[in-house]
């Protein structure tokens, strides 16, 4: 990996991110995490983020420490990295349908409403924030994204894993990416 080059794993709430940052752990790429968010019943096998990141755009000076090193940033944060970077960004793109049913699980075990917003309000709104992110992103030359579906990983893990190997050059265990997927964590199914 380019020791110059922030890497990262983003998408929406429920989209699959930490799967994909326990996979390219596994396939060999070194994660910036802090493990303060502990797994739980939405997340088994942890969340894989370092707080810091949420504190963009006021806070930016931990970027330096993330250069070489993969580190997840929700979507709604993309907006806020500084141009002095260059990043490298997998984004994780899920069913709508399953997002949203993902989300209202998490809400009903935190005590919040899952019904604050309907279901169609939700979905357009976060389609249109999707449209409007990958019009950002590819505006941006100090950015290159690779989509990848979770649920096409789910159905058909090899072809996603060859894109992401292929995303990056080469150099990653596919072998041990494939095996960090756990089915059965795809409880939420449109």
């Amino acid at each position: 990996m380019d020791n110059e080059i922030v890497y990262i794993v983003s998408g929406l709430p429920r989209s699959g991110t930490s799967l994909m940052m326990k996979m390219l752990k596994e396939g060999g790429m070194e994660l910036l995490v802090d493990n303060i968010r502990e797994a739980d019943i939405d997340n088994p096998k942890g969340y894989f983020e370092y707080e810091r990141v949420k504190k963009l755009p006021e806070d930016t000076s931990w970027l330096p420490d993330a250069r070489g090193k993969v580190v997840k940033v929700l979507a709604e944060l993309i907006k806020h990295l500084p141009d002095d970077h260059r990043y490298i960004i997998v984004f994780m793109m899920r069913d709508i349908d399953e997002i949203i049913a993902s989300q209202k699980k998490m809400l009903v075990r935190r005590g919040e409403d899952p019904d604050a917003v309907s279901d169609d309000e939700m979905r357009t709104l976060l389609r249109t924030y999707l449209r409007n992110l990958k019009v950002f992103v590819g505006n941006k030359s100090n950015m290159d994204v690779c989509y990848i579906s979770y649920n096409d990983l789910m159905r058909e893990p090899d072809l996603s894993i060859e894109e992401i190997v292929g995303f990056f050059d080469g150099g990653l265990d596919a072998g041990r990416m494939r095996a960090a997927i756990d089915r059965d964590l795809h409880r939420n199914k449109a």
